[in-house]
């Protein structure tokens, strides 16, 4: 097919904004302080107890764990036997079905359709990715790489805030739409969310080519995890790949945690409503652009590694400040500093490992793969901490300072990679 083509492109941009809107919507505004007002605050399971928080955590952790596993057979299907668009429909159809599920999640006793709704939306989203991103070198030239998948970026980005703003609004004044129930508002942003997913991305599933399968040999899943080992052997021996890889490691799992628990976290302990913080959501998407710009322009002048290691600072400070927070105006305060640095430490964490990369001969594809599948270990390791402290002290302050030692550990590993390594364009032999 051609590349480059303007209709395609869009076609393939819709798809962002189809399933971006679950990831603001569902797991960052709406779910998680629904989930805590809806549940008990302790759960019984078997013959012990958890908090709702720490069994939301574990859930998340769960399903990334499972998400990690099928990362490399997902990655060699979408390499090797050319079904793209069928496993993305199926992902599709899978994450909107999920969402749509979470409509029956109205009361304590049907918690776990809740959760299971909630793990199926999350496999269908990041799942459906793998194949969505193996696309772009097809329908795009490699010089236009970067300028298409801003597109879908931003795409992302105004459908998921439009959609959100609507059910904002339907939640503030569900009067306005005949709505009398308390959770029936929230419940049908989820069924709204699936809809918008299966809607728009017709238009992705007509756009992009269809299907031409390949033939392959051998196992797909241990091909998979036999170019992950190959990775690895390559970066064992190279002391600052791996120290950046270290340092991702930890300072990511901190960042995706606050993500995913930061909605809990103002409803339990700041009294925060559904309301309040869907409008707080908004301003941090609003404040992540200039913070992006911001640190962009820092890395430039300065370069990747100072740049990366002053957002690293001020996360700690952000998980010292929430520990410390007792009134809902310095929550604000502290969310506008989550959205100035959210955006800009993870594409600038992309460029700089693709800067340490330079001069290498291997197919940079896999080397990004491996950092997929250690972003996703992340998760699970940051929101099962966050979890466990929870269990255990009876409060989510305590979690939250966890997070910190994670970033003040991303500092120290950052610390020790050459400078040189990541500041300059020219390759650099070890």
């Amino acid at each position: 097919m051609q590349l480059n083509d303007k209709r395609t492109i869009n076609g393939w941009a819709y798809f962002d904004w189809a399933n971006s809107a679950y990831y603001l919507v569902i797991s960052t505004a709406i779910f998680p302080i629904y989930f805590s007002n809806v549940t008990d605050d302790t759960i019984h399971i078997g013959g012990g107890t958890i908090s709702n928080t720490a069994l939301y955590s574990f859930s998340v952790s769960a399903v990334y764990i499972l998400i990690a596993l099928l990362s490399p057979l997902l990655s060699g299907i979408a390499d090797y036997t050319g079904r793209r668009m069928y496993f993305l429909r199926a992902f599709t159809m899978v994450g909107a079905i999920g969402c749509i599920a979470l409509f029956f999640f109205d009361s304590p006793q049907h918690m776990w359709i809740g959760t299971t709704a909630f793990m199926l939306g999350t496999i269908g989203a990041a799942g459906g990715l793998v194949f969505y991103d193996s696309y772009l070198p097809i329908i795009a030239s490699e010089d236009q790489y970067d300028r298409v998948s801003a597109r879908g970026y931003a795409y992302g980005y105004i459908g998921s805030v439009l959609l959100l703003m609507f059910c904002l609004l339907m939640i503030q004044k569900p009067e306005w739409f005949g709505i009398s129930s308390p959770t029936l508002p929230s419940r049908i942003s989820f069924v709204l969310v699936g809809l918008w997913w299966i809607g728009f991305s017709q238009i992705t599933f007509k756009r992009l080519p269809a299907d031409t399968p390949v033939g392959y040999d051998g196992n797909l899943f241990s091909r998979g995890w036999k170019e992950l080992l190959q990775v690895w052997q390559t970066i064992r021996h190279d002391k600052h790949i791996l120290r950046f890889l270290s340092s991702y490691f930890f300072y990511i799992a901190g960042v995706h945690t606050v993500i995913y628990l930061a909605s809990i976290f103002a409803s339990q302990e700041l009294g925060f409503q559904e309301t309040e913080l869907i409008v707080t959501i908004l301003l941090l998407q609003l404040v992540a652009i200039p913070g992006a710009i911001l640190f962009a322009k820092l890395s430039r002048k300065k370069g990747n590694k100072l740049s990366l290691t002053v957002q690293l600072i001020i996360w700690v400070m952000i998980c010292a400040g929430a520990y410390a927070t007792t009134e809902k105006w310095q929550f604000f305060i502290i969310a506008g500093m989550v959205g100035m640095v959210l955006g800009g430490i993870q594409s600038l964490s992309r460029s700089t490992y693709a800067k340490l990369l330079e001069g290498r001969k291997e197919d940079p594809t896999t080397f990004f793969s491996f950092m997929d599948v250690l972003s996703k270990i992340a998760i699970v390791s940051g929101t099962f901490i966050f979890g466990l402290v929870n269990s255990i002290m009876g409060n989510m302050r305590y979690s939250v300072l966890a997070l910190a030692v994670f970033f003040v550990i991303g500092i120290i590993l950052l610390s020790r990679v050459a400078k040189f390594r990541i500041n300059t364009q020219t390759p650099v032999a070890e």
